[in-house]
């Protein structure tokens, strides 16, 4: 299972897509592009990502899972990575509506049609396939979207809303377990007991 790194490799992902499919059109430059929060003052980037929530949704399995012929390891947790995909209102670039929609619209297009993320991708260690992260618009009221613009004292402001799932996180709990040596079976013909 993916290592701790796995939600920073996500975020870092989808900027490097999004850089490598807006620029130099809608979007000049790389550099305009990155992870950040909306709250951050004096930067000069255009679009930002940023991870608002993150969510556990409960364990996959109840017990420890065998990773190797004398190795358990506790059972990995799914998470939900949220994120808010919005237009630096900081930014130097002078932009206007038009350019902020087509950008917004973009970047829509982009996460819509690259949707699936491959773990094994991300962190290329892994021993097994991992299942893939699903990027998908996350359904919440506007209400909400506002909530999140509120948390960091911003207006709100036309932005896209993306969650990204499952994420399963591993542990670092490994019980090595000792190897059978002898083992005693006992016989009863029907109607015996092995007493």
């Amino acid at each position: 299972m993916a290592d701790y790194s796995i939600i920073s490799d996500i975020s870092a992902y989808i900027v490097r897509m999004l850089r490598e499919r807006m620029c130099p059109e809608p979007i000049p430059s790389p550099n305009n592009i990155d992870v950040s929060s909306p709250a951050e003052q004096d930067v000069d980037y255009i679009l930002g990502l940023y991870l608002y929530d993150i969510r556990e949704e409960g364990e996959i399995a109840s017990g420890p899972m065998r990773t190797g012929r004398m190795r358990l390891k506790k059972a990995p947790r799914p998470y939900s990575l949220f994120y808010m995909l919005f237009i630096n209102g900081s930014s130097q670039m002078g932009l206007k509506a038009h350019d902020i929609q087509k950008i917004i619209g973009r970047a829509a297009q982009i996460l819509n049609d690259s949707n699936s993320i491959s773990p094994n991708t991300l962190q290329t260690w892994l021993e097994y396939e991992e299942a893939p992260v699903i990027l998908a618009p996350a359904k919440i009221a506007l209400e909400e979207k506002v909530r999140v613009w509120s948390a960091i004292n911003k207006p709100y402001q036309i932005s896209l809303f993306y969650k990204a799932a499952p994420v399963f996180l591993s542990s670092e709990i490994v019980v090595e377990t000792v190897p059978v040596r002898e083992a005693v079976f006992t016989l009863a013909a029907r109607g015996e007991s092995l007493d």
